[in-house]
């Protein structure tokens, strides 16, 4: 007598489309996902539509400029710099220890917790660039420029505050170091400078 082939028992699929959702939320919630990075940059307020374009007259002391070639040289105040010379070249700019006449003007501010001091609030950074310029060249010579702005926030907030500029937790205390050095960068749009290569 032939013996009678056993079935072999089904699966229930009946909740497989249940527990794939649960999986993909799952995925979805505990995946860091990568983001577009930013410099951080407080834009000026937008001009008054009742105001005339005037003219405004800049001491050329006051503007250190830097450019960028599109071989990617960096060029500041005329001199061809490597990265941590740019840095030790934007910070002299901005503090003018020795109140040079071709750095910028100084001038006595009162400051909250800090009192009367000399400071170059009119200093300005052009930086320019040219449209061939790689852009991790770019973001290096960001990345420099607000180094020296936070190497001397940090310089100031030590000796009145004994911290670091990023350890300040009071916003008034924030407030009077910005003052102190507010960092002022102004970006040309890029432009077909070309190769600046030594003669």
């Amino acid at each position: 007598m032939a013996k009678k082939k056993k079935k072999a028992p089904t699966i229930n699929a009946t909740s497989s489309a249940d527990i794939a959702f649960m999986l993909l939320l799952f995925f979805l919630l505990t995946t860091s996902m990568d983001t577009d990075r930013g410099l951080p940059r407080k834009l000026p307020n937008p001009p008054d539509p009742k105001n005339k374009n005037e003219d405004i007259d800049v001491n050329k002391r006051n503007i250190l400029t830097i450019m960028v070639s599109s071989d990617n040289r960096i060029m500041c105040a005329g001199e061809e710099v490597d990265l941590p010379k740019l840095r030790e070249k934007a910070i002299e700019f901005i503090e003018n220890p020795n109140n040079e006449e071709h750095l910028p003007v100084k001038k006595e501010v009162d400051l909250p917790f800090f009192g009367k001091k000399m400071i170059t609030d009119e200093h300005v950074i052009s930086l320019q660039c040219d449209r061939g310029t790689k852009y991790q060249t770019y973001i290096d010579v960001q990345n420099e420029l607000a180094a020296a702005y936070n190497q001397l926030r940090d310089a100031a907030a030590k000796a009145q505050f004994n911290k670091k500029f990023s350890e300040l937790d009071k916003e008034d205390e924030k407030n009077a170091v910005l003052k102190y050095y507010p960092q002022k960068i102004s970006e040309a749009e890029p432009r077909n400078y070309g190769d600046r290569k030594k003669k």
